[in-house]
């Protein structure tokens, strides 16, 4: 390794720095916090991740553009990724959970968490191993990607910290105490199982696109910024169960035999 691409790794870099600092303000929440401090801390640190994950996207995109793309950069992004995508999450689940940590649901809790945080891992050094160090080449990923799976648990932390979670504490408090670890459980099996998943950013921003197409992204962008919580949690969820429904569809058609086939297993033998 001689030579090392400067603003790509300062991307990757700062994806790291931004799921460290997420760990560090989601820290502060404790038992004796306030609800301004609860979300002010939940919201932080969410949105300290959605940063990594922009930086995970221009780190690529930088490295496409000066064609400096190695594998140092690889191994380097898959590193900061495990902090930002794994650690960072798994500490929010317990942080979310902070509530039901002397019971037994908060040891499940607990170990839902460390799951995660080593299905991400696992996650990342598979595709490490079955993908080339140029990010043009990676148009659909086997798995729940990692960014995504850290969305799907950043936007349940958002979700809770808004202003209608706490004027309806009686319905969003116990959607997230359920959903958290469930979801977050069914998040981390998907990315170390074979479902198949576009590159969505590679999909929107390469090319010419359809003005259908063009018409979706700005009633995302819309609804993004009228009810960014609920749009946060209804994208990275949208996503990842999209593609498990996809999945689920396509592999019920493949073993299903046609119609024809079952006429005719029907007709009487003749001998």
């Amino acid at each position: 390794m001689r030579r090392i691409a400067i603003l790509p790794t300062l991307l990757t870099l700062s994806n790291g720095v931004c799921g460290f600092a997420a760990i560090a303000y989601a820290s502060k929440i404790g038992p004796k916090s306030t609800p301004e401090e609860l979300a002010y801390y939940f919201v932080l640190s969410a949105c300290l991740i959605l940063v990594a994950m922009l930086f995970d996207v221009l780190d690529g995109y930088a490295a496409r553009l000066s064609k400096s793309a190695s594998d140092f950069g690889g191994q380097l992004d898959s590193l900061c990724d495990a902090i930002s995508f794994g650690a960072a999450p798994a500490f929010l689940l317990l942080r979310l959970g902070m509530d039901w940590h002397e019971s037994l649901v908060g040891q499940t809790v607990a170990m839902i968490a460390a799951l995660y945080m080593v299905c991400a891992v696992l996650r990342l050094a598979r595709f490490n191993l079955e993908n080339s160090p140029d990010p043009a080449s990676h148009k659909r990923f086997k798995g729940l990607p990692s960014p995504a799976a850290a969305g799907c648990v950043v936007s349940l932390a958002i979700l809770r910290s808004t202003e209608w979670s706490a004027n309806h504490p009686e319905i969003m408090t116990p959607f997230v105490n359920i959903w958290a670890p469930l979801g977050t459980l069914l998040a981390a099996l998907l990315m170390v199982s074979r479902v198949s998943y576009p590159h969505i950013t590679k999909q929107i921003l390469r090319g010419r696109r359809s003005f259908r197409v063009l018409v979706q992204v700005v009633m995302v962008l819309f609804l993004v910024a009228r009810l960014p919580a609920f749009a946060c949690f209804l994208f990275f969820w949208g996503y990842a169960l999209s593609g498990l429904l996809r999945h689920v569809l396509f592999r019920t058609a493949r073993n299903t035999p046609p119609i024809a086939d079952l006429d005719r297993g029907n007709e009487p033998s003749i001998h």
